[in-house]
């Protein structure tokens, strides 16, 4: 894992930025592929889920391998990730993309919560996702799926580098996920990601509320001239921002 360190202060602008925001500032650095594809979160919340990667990675099951005893061995990865992500930090998970089974499902999840884990991520399904709907934490996947993880998946590593959505997560990278799906953002570049999306949220909702009075968006979005920055800093002055 990265020795790296989520500080509460990048932790709380985080809350207030949205993925698309966050997309841009890593396109300007040249990542053009931090969204997790087809992974949608199972309802909307108010807040951001925020937090570092703890990872797990599944391969495909075989049968010989994954009788349902497994679930008895405390050692069983998918078992043990669940009690080994630490508090503030999201379970991201490598489901090959295959939601024909589940990752997970409402007991494995809810005892995430109870641990105070942020949130919950795969590429594949979990099952009893109406009830993992309605709890607090923050989780995301591709669709609904009843089948145990047995059926297809086998847990494998825990905390490696993995592949989730066709995005590579590193252990220790943030996640943030708002209501439109999850953006990772390299370790390295989170906390100055963090300050930049801050003033570009600014600027946005600077920029929305004149066009919504009928400005366009020439010279405005992006600004090529001193005069919109001027009237902005006026704006955010009399805003609070």
């Amino acid at each position: 894992m990265t020795h790296y360190t989520l500080s509460k202060e990048t932790r709380e602008k985080y809350m207030g930025v949205a993925t698309p925001t966050i997309a841009t500032a890593l396109f300007k650095r040249g990542l053009r592929n931090q969204f997790i594809q087809d992974v949608r979160p199972l309802s909307s919340k108010k807040t951001n889920m925020v937090g570092q990667a703890f990872t797990l990675r599944y391969i495909p099951a075989r049968e010989d391998l994954n009788s349902i005893d497994v679930f008895k061995n405390p050692l069983h990865p998918q078992r043990a990730a669940v009690e080994q992500c630490p508090p503030g930090c999201v379970l991201v998970m490598d489901s090959r993309k295959d939601a024909r089974a589940a990752s997970a499902g409402s007991i494995l999840v809810s005892r995430l919560h109870v641990r105070g884990v942020v949130g919950v991520v795969t590429d594949g399904g979990f099952r009893d996702s109406p009830e993992i709907a309605e709890l607090d934490i923050r989780a995301y996947h591709n669709r609904p799926s009843a089948p145990t993880n047995l059926t297809l998946n086998q847990a494998l590593d825990i905390n490696v580098p993995i592949g989730c959505g066709d995005v590579a997560v590193w252990p220790g990278d943030v996640l943030v996920g708002d209501n439109e799906g999850v953006m990772v953002i390299p370790a390295h570049l989170a906390d100055e990601i963090a300050d930049e999306t801050v003033e570009m949220t600014a600027y946005e909702d600077f920029v929305l509320e004149k066009v919504q009075s009928g400005a366009p968006i020439i010279g405005l979005y992006p600004a090529t001239s001193d005069a919109p920055r001027i009237e902005f800093l006026g704006w955010r002055k009399h805003n609070g921002r």
